[in-house]
Order: structure tokens, then C-alpha cells, then sequence
């Protein structure tokens, strides 16, 4: 015996939901393990490869801007007409004035400049700018330059005769025959193109970058965006001062209000300066997690997508096994597990209600020589086209089945026996006389029935017997006939 139709629909539910599960498990699962393997690449790659070709990349472009500055430097320390001037004649302004000129537009320097060591006077290409004093702020770097051992030196500062932005100046010593200082020179260079890379490191890889002094002091950023002025103004970079201030290249870890960052530290001797690249590993990780929410929603999705064609695909094959298990697949009419089912209950109204009801077996007559004599596939057509006659002259309340073989059942519902008998009467007539039957045969198809009523003491079984023994006595009475049995 089959289960029933709603036992094995919940064992497909089930089994939906079992792939369901090991489907969303499985997706979670990959897009857990790749999102872990993916973190765990950025952070390798930013450590390894990004911040140090960051940091390498910025020296470079440094240097690249100082190397020549510094050659032309180097070359107005040594000339010959400049030491002469100092010592000599430097009270004609007007030629030191057209050499800074001459230097400054030949070499396409922001400025050039010069200060006597005699006279203390300073001079850039448009002449005498002021006598340097020691007590004046402003020209410290020069009493400063004059105590340190090298002959040159590079550094930053703000010069109110030239300019408010910052100027990158390079400075030499000059020295005449006996190697006195005589006085300094040296070019001096407008360093927007560094806050232009700041800004481009930072927007193209999120990168803040700085550059602070050995007091911890921010000298150099990225103007109006980075607002540091002191390490010592964030307690846990300072507390890593040590660990910054350093000739060594590192990578350093710290956090800073809950938030994981990493630094890649540089010293940059042309300079004397630290630099300091920065990233915040939320800004890399950020795009890391899109990825991984998306991937995980798209996973869900086509886990739900699968999981509801597997629920179709069931639903649609349990509808065609329910078809099979109660139709007979030659002539689409209901087979006879699917008649007993149904008739059983119309019996028990039956025998509530005792409303009439007639039961109505018919056999096809010589159906053997039919499939012996025209075939098979003849005999299949003979029984789709009973089945169609049938069906015509029945009411939709009425059960019909195909009891089996050549046999068919019918049971006519609030029908008594004498109603029942006219329309057994005029199956029997429209299957002898079907123009189709006997094109197909090229003979006349008859039938036998076998007819009774439904009884108020009757079981099921009792019936059957009754119109089954009916039926037989039709078809050894003749055939082509009706027999009640009452």
C-alpha cells in the first residue's frame, strides 16, 4: 500500500529543506573562508608591498627634485666670481643681483640667494633683502647653519621675503682660499609638488602621509587635510615616539580610538626628516566586507533560487505521481485504487443519507480477438474511445474508472436502478453503433454490463460481487446486453 499523498508531500518538504540547509551552509561557509583568506591578503599585501613601495616612491620623487637643485647649489659655493664678490666687491649690488637673477632663470629655481659673512648682508635676485641679525627669529638657520660640521644642508621653512608657502632651501658654505667661511648660498624651492603627491597617495590609496622632525614635530602635510602639528597631540603615537624617531625603515602597528592602524617609517638623511606613511586598516578592510556581504547575499539567493526549483521540480513531479497513482495512463480515467477510494466515502453518505445509488460494470465483448486479430495499438484505440463515450454520457458527480483490461466501473451517483438502467441502455446502444469504433475495427464493438443498487445492508464487498456476478451471466447470456441484479 502507498503512503499517503501527504506523507510523502512532507517528505519532500523536508528533503527541500535538508538541501536548503546544505546549500546556505555551504555558501556561508566558502564566503566566510574566502572573506577570512582575502582579509588576511590585504593586510600581507598593505604590509609588504603597498606602504613600502608608497614609502620608496616618495623618497624617489624627493630626491629626484633635490639632486639637481643641490648640483647647482654646489656649483655657486665654488664659483670663482662669487667667492671674488664676497671678498672683493661687494659693494656693487648690482652684479651679485644679475648672477642670483641669471642662476634663478637658467635653472628655473623659485629663488636664489646669498649672505656675506662679513657684512651679513642677504641677497637674492633682486638685490639687497635686509642685514641678518642673531637676535631676529628668522635668521636663526644661518647662525645655525655656520656651528653644524657639513658644508651643506637641506631644510624647511617659511620665508616672509619670498613667500607664504613653504620653500625646500638648499644651503652651502663658502669658503675662500684658506677655507674661512666667507658666507652661504643656495637655492631655494617652492615644494607644492609634495603636498600634490600627499594628496594624490592619499586619495588613490587612502594613505596619510607626513613628514616630522626628531622632536616628533609634524613639519611637513598635506595642507588644510592633515590638522597634526605634534605626535605628542595623539598620546599613542606618541607613545611610540621611540620607535619612530629612527634610521631604521619599519612597520609599526598601533590603534587609535578602537581603530587598527599601520605605519611605514623612513628617515630621509636629504632632509633629516621622518617620513611617515599611515594607513587605517578599516579603509582596506572596508571594500574586503562589501566583497563579502555581496558574495554572501548572492550566495543566499541563488541558495533560496535552487531551493525553490527543487520544491517546483517536486511539487511537479508529486502532482504527476499522484496523476499515475489515480489514472489510468491509457484512457485518462481514474484507475481503480483512485474508484475505491472515492466510492468508499460516497458509500458511507449512502448510508447516512440513504440517497439511491446504482453501480454499473461493463467488459468489452471479444476484446481478445480484437488485440489477437487487429493488434495492440488497435485495441488501446478501442479502449480510449470507450473510455471517450463514457465519459459523454455520465454526469461530473458520477465515478467512473477503468476496472481493468477491458472492464470499466461506474457508479451513478442519486441515480436509482431504473435511471441507472437508461443510461447503461444507451451506453450499450452508442458503443454498437460508433461510427469510429467501427472505422478502427472495421467491425462492430459491443459491450456487456452487469447493473445493481446500492442496498441499505450492503457492504462494498457485497456489492462488487453482485454486479461482478451480473455481468458474467451477460456475457454467458449472449452478450451485448444488460443484466440487474437486484
Amino acid at each position: 500500500m502507498l503512503p499517503p499523498s501527504g506523507v510523502i508531500m512532507h517528505l519532500n518538504y523536508r528533503i527541500v529543506f535538508i538541501i536548503t540547509f546544505l546549500l546556505f551552509t555551504l555558501s556561508v561557509s566558502m564566503s566566510l573562508i574566502n572573506y577570512t583568506v582575502t582579509l588576511q591578503l590585504t593586510q600581507k599585501q598593505l604590509r609588504d608591498s603597498s606602504l613600502p613601495l608608497t614609502v620608496d616612491n616618495i623618497y624617489t620623487e624627493i630626491q629626484k627634485h633635490i639632486i639637481e637643485p643641490n648640483l647647482v647649489a654646489s656649483m655657486m659655493a665654488h664659483d670663482t666670481f662669487l667667492k671674488d664678490w664676497l671678498i672683493n666687491k661687494e659693494d656693487d649690488t648690482n652684479k651679485i643681483t644679475k648672477y642670483l637673477e641669471t642662476i634663478k632663470n637658467k635653472y628655473n629655481m623659485f629663488t636664489t640667494f646669498l649672505v656675506s659673512e662679513r657684512t651679513k648682508n642677504y641677497y637674492n635676485s633682486k638685490g639687497l633683502v635686509e642685514q641678518i641679525k642673531e637676535e631676529n627669529r628668522d635668521n636663526a638657520w644661518y647662525f645655525s647653519f655656520k656651528e653644524i660640521q657639513s658644508n651643506q644642508e637641506i631644510n624647511l621653512d617659511f620665508n616672509k621675503h619670498i613667500d607664504d608657502s613653504m620653500v625646500m632651501f638648499i644651503n652651502h658654505k663658502i669658503f675662500d682660499e684658506e677655507y674661512h667661511m666667507i658666507g652661504a648660498t643656495g637655492i631655494g624651492l617652492k615644494i607644492s609638488y609634495i603636498n600634490d603627491m600627499l594628496e594624490y597617495f592619499r586619495k588613490q590609496y587612502n594613505f596619510n602621509v607626513y613628514f616630522i622632525n626628531k622632536e616628533g614635530k609634524v613639519v611637513l602635510s598635506e595642507d588644510k587635510v592633515n590638522q597634526l602639528s605634534h605626535i605628542k597631540d595623539v598620546p599613542e603615537l606618541y607613545a611610540i615616539k621611540d620607535d619612530l624617531i629612527t634610521k631604521e625603515k619599519k612597520i609599526i602597528d598601533y590603534t587609535k580610538a578602537g581603530e587598527e592602524y599601520l605605519l611605514n617609517v623612513k628617515y630621509i638623511p636629504e632632509l633629516d626628516l621622518y617620513l611617515i606613511v599611515e594607513a587605517k586598516l578599516s579603509y582596506f578592510i572596508e571594500n574586503v566586507t562589501k566583497t563579502f556581504y555581496f558574495n554572501l547575499i548572492g550566495s543566499i539567493f541563488v541558495s533560496i533560487l535552487i531551493a525553490l526549483m527543487i520544491l517546483i521540480t517536486i511539487r511537479k513531479y508529486h502532482r504527476k505521481l499522484e496523476y499515475l497513482a489515480a489514472n489510468d495512463t491509457l484512457t485518462g480515467l481514474p484507475n481503480r485504487r483512485s474508484f475505491n477510494k472515492k466510492f468508499e466515502h460516497f458509500f458511507l453518505l449512502h448510508k447516512r443519507n440513504s440517497n439511491p445509488m446504482a453501480l454499473l460494470f461493463l467488459d468489452l465483448d471479444d476484446f481478445k480477438n480484437i488485440n489477437d486479430t487487429l493488434g495492440h495499438q488497435i485495441g488501446d484505440e478501442v479502449l480510449k474511445r470507450i473510455a471517450d463515450i463514457i465519459k459523454q454520457n455520465i454526469r461530473k458527480t458520477d465515478l467512473v474508472a477503468r476496472w481493468g483490461g477491458e472492464e470499466f466501473i461506474i457508479s451513478l451517483i442519486d441515480s436509482d436502478v431504473k435511471k441507472a438502467k437508461v443510461i447503461a441502455e444507451k451506453l450499450r446502444e452508442q458503443i454498437e453503433t460508433d461510427i469510429f469504433l467501427h472505422q478502427i475495427t472495421n467491425q462492430t464493438v459491443t459491450a456487456s454490463f452487469g447493473l445493481t443498487n446500492v442496498k441499505s445492508d450492503d457492504t462494498i464487498d457485497t456489492i462488487l460481487n453482485r454486479v461482478d456476478t451480473a455481468l458474467y451471466k451477460a456475457k454467458g447470456s449472449g452478450k451485448n446486453k444488460i443484466i440487474l441484479s437486484s
